[in-house]
C-alpha cells in the first residue's frame, strides 16, 4: 500500500468534483473546492473519520469492498479505479514488465499493413517497430535512445516534437500523455522505468509537473487527429489501436476514409517515402 499516493489520489479527485455531478445541489458557497469529505464517505458508506485518515495518509489499508464503494463515490473510470487498487495494493495485477521486443505473430500483423502508417509501441510510449508508411508520416522513433525513446518524454523535454500537431491540439496531447504515463506507473510500481520517466520529467518540465499532480489516469489515443506532415501539410486521420493482452503492447494503425484529403495525402506519402521536397521548389 502506498499511503502517499493514495492519499493524493484521493484528495486531488475530491477536489475536481462538483456536487451536481453527484446529484447535490450546489448549495451554500463552499470554502473548498470539490466535494466535502463528508460528503465522499456518506457516498462510500463509511466514517469521515476513516476517510479523513486515508487522504491524510494515516488510514488502515482498505478492504476490496470499500475501495470499490470509493472508485463509485468518486465516479472513477475503469483506468482511475485501477490504479486506486494498485495504490491501495488490493487485487493489483502483476507487475508489467517494460516491453523491449515485439512477439513475433504481432510483427508479422505489422508487415502486412503496407499501405497505412502502423507502429508499435511499448506502454512507456517507445517505438519498438514501424512500417515505412509510420516513418514517412512522423520520422523514425526507433532511432531514439534512452529516455528519449519514450514520446512522453520528448515531448515535454524536445520542442520539436510538437511540430506534429497543431498548436490548438497540444493541450490535449500534453493532459493524454500524462494520462497514459501514470496508468503505465500505477501498473509498474514507483521503482521502475515508468517511475524513472515521472522523476526525470518532474525535475526538467514545469508543465509535467503541474499535470502530474491532477491525478489523471488513462491510457488514452485519440481516435481522430490532425498532423502536421513537413510537405504534405495537415492530415486527418483516424487511429485504431490494437492491445497486446498483458496491455504491455499497443499496434497503432493511422487511416484516412476514402476520397478524403486525408486519403489522398496518405496515398502520396507512400510515394515520397521519407524523402523530402526541395526548399526552393
Amino acid at each position: 500500500m502506498d499511503r502517499v499516493a493514495l492519499a493524493s489520489f484521493l484528495r486531488t479527485r475530491r477536489e475536481t468534483m462538483r456536487p451536481e455531478d453527484i446529484g447535490l445541489p450546489p448549495g451554500p458557497r463552499r470554502r473548498a473546492p470539490g466535494l466535502r469529505r463528508e460528503e465522499v464517505a456518506s457516498r462510500a458508506a463509511m466514517s469521515t473519520d476513516y476517510y479523513t485518515r486515508l487522504e491524510q495518509g494515516r488510514g488502515t489499508q482498505p478492504s476490496e469492498q470499500m475501495l470499490s464503494s470509493l472508485a463509485r463515490a468518486l465516479g472513477l473510470s475503469t483506468d482511475e479505479s485501477r490504479y486506486l487498487f494498485q495504490m491501495a495494493g488490493r487485487n493489483s495485477p502483476s507487475t508489467v514488465p517494460t516491453a523491449t521486443h515485439v512477439p513475433p505473430a504481432l510483427l508479422r500483423v505489422l508487415d502486412r499493413l503496407e499501405d497505412t502508417p502502423s507502429l508499435i509501441l511499448s506502454n512507456l510510449g517507445e517505438a519498438l517497430a514501424m512500417n515505412r508508411m509510420a516513418k514517412a508520416l512522423l520520422g523514425d522513433w526507433t532511432a531514439h535512445t534512452g529516455l528519449a525513446r519514450s514520446e512522453v518524454y520528448r515531448w515535454f523535454t524536445q520542442p520539436a516534437e510538437r511540430l506534429r500537431y497543431p498548436e490548438h491540439d497540444h493541450d490535449r496531447v500534453s493532459r493524454a500523455q500524462v494520462a497514459s504515463l501514470r496508468a503505465a506507473y500505477g501498473s509498474m510500481g514507483a521503482r521502475s522505468r515508468a517511475g524513472e520517466l515521472v522523476r526525470a520529467l518532474c525535475e526538467s518540465s514545469v508543465e509535467f509537473a503541474e499535470l502530474w499532480e491532477r491525478q489523471q489516469v488513462a491510457r488514452r489515443f485519440e481516435e481522430h487527429k490532425v498532423l502536421l506532415h513537413p510537405e504534405l501539410g495537415p492530415i486527418e486521420v483516424d487511429c485504431q489501436v490494437l492491445l497486446t493482452e498483458d496491455q504491455s503492447l499497443a499496434l497503432l494503425v493511422l487511416t484516412a476514409a476514402p476520397h478524403t484529403e486525408g486519403y489522398e495525402k496518405l496515398q502520396l506519402l507512400g510515394v515520397l517515402g521519407n524523402e523530402r521536397f526541395p526548399t526552393d521548389v
